[in-house]
């Protein structure tokens, strides 16, 4: 093995060879950072939503084998919010609905997915809570509505209080869809085999 001050002399005797070697080694740390780097995100995202796919799929299964509506609403409250957005997006699934995954989970603007249903696209806004839905949230969901011109359903696992009540009542296009109409679409029969909804 050469000892530094000879590969320093060399190097200083041709200044050709040390611009080379220069060169080369920041082309390979520049191949490394941006293959590197670029793929370690988007295989960390990719098994990320694959993860909470599977849950979804195994929540789903588990919700059957709970005793009682109770149990299965509770269950659902506890579960993580983006396994909650994938499981709903797994049951239209189920039913043979076309359905839009979005590429990522925070900062989609209030959009959790999407459903085409009779060739009409529906925006879902998916909401985990545990206690009582906040009015403002429906208001956002209503404004984006009206902004991409369509209709949506508003999921939650919380309750719908006398204010949210009346606020959806403002928004139309909103379908609210929880309690006992959450369970019917995680069991697979709140819309029918034609896609339309259940009133």
């Amino acid at each position: 093995m050469m000892q530094a001050p000879v590969i320093t002399a060399a190097l200083l005797v041709s200044p050709v060879l040390m611009v080379c070697l220069v060169f080369c080694l920041l082309a390979v740390l520049l191949m490394l950072i941006l293959r590197g780097g670029g793929r370690k995100q988007k295989c960390a995202r990719t098994r990320r939503h694959q993860r909470y796919r599977a849950t979804a799929a195994r929540v789903l299964v588990r919700l059957k084998t709970l005793p009682g509506d109770a149990h299965r609403l509770k269950y659902l409250r506890k579960i993580n919010p983006y396994v909650f957005e994938e499981l709903l997006l797994l049951a239209l699934t189920q039913q043979g609905m076309t359905v839009i995954h979005n590429p990522c989970y925070s900062g989609d603007g209030g959009l959790d997915g999407q459903v085409v249903i009779n060739g009409e696209r529906w925006l879902i806004q998916a909401k985990r809570y545990g206690r009582t839905i906040r009015p403002a949230h429906i208001d956002a969901f209503g404004e984006l509505l009206r902004r991409e011109g369509c209709r949506g359903f508003f999921i939650h696992t919380g309750r719908t209080g006398p204010v949210s009540r009346a606020r959806l009542t403002l928004w139309p296009d909103i379908e609210l869809v929880s309690g006992q109409r959450l369970l019917k679409l995680l069991n697979g029969t709140l819309l029918t085999d034609k896609g339309e909804r259940e009133s």
